[in-house]
C-alpha cells in the first residue's frame, strides 16, 4: 500500500510541477489553485508512505521518480529536450533510486 501511495505523491509532484509552469509566476489564478491543492496532497500522501518506508528511502524515491516524470512531461508538453548531459545526469537519477531502493533498506 505504500508504494501506491507513493504513486499518487509522484502523480501528485509533477501535476504541482506542471501546473506551476502553466500558472506563470503565480499570476493565473485557476493553475495556481490546482498547484497549491496538489501540492498539500503530495505532502499528505507522503507523509503515508513514511508510516511504513523510512524517510530517506522515501524522498529519495519520491525526488527521483518526480524528476524523471516531470522530464518526460516537459518533453510532450511543452518540447523541452534534454541535451546528452541532461540525459546522462537522468541515467544516474534512476540509477541512485535504484541503489536506494534495493540496496539502501538497512532493516
Amino acid at each position: 500500500m505504500s508504494y501506491l501511495y507513493l504513486a499518487v505523491a509522484v502523480f501528485l509532484g509533477v501535476t504541482s510541477n506542471s501546473f506551476a509552469k502553466s500558472a506563470e509566476g503565480f499570476t493565473l489564478i485557476i493553475p495556481s489553485i490546482i498547484t497549491a491543492i496538489t501540492i498539500v496532497l503530495c505532502m499528505y500522501a507522503l507523509s503515508m508512505v513514511m508510516k511504513t518506508i523510512p524517510m530517506g528511502i522515501t524522498y529519495a524515491s519520491f525526488a527521483g521518480l518526480t524528476i524523471l516524470a516531470t522530464v518526460v512531461v516537459g518533453m510532450f508538453k511543452y518540447n523541452q529536450m534534454p541535451n546528452l548531459y541532461g540525459i546522462i545526469g537522468l541515467a544516474l537519477i534512476v540509477a541512485g533510486v535504484l541503489m536506494v531502493n534495493l540496496l539502501g533498506n538497512s532493516n
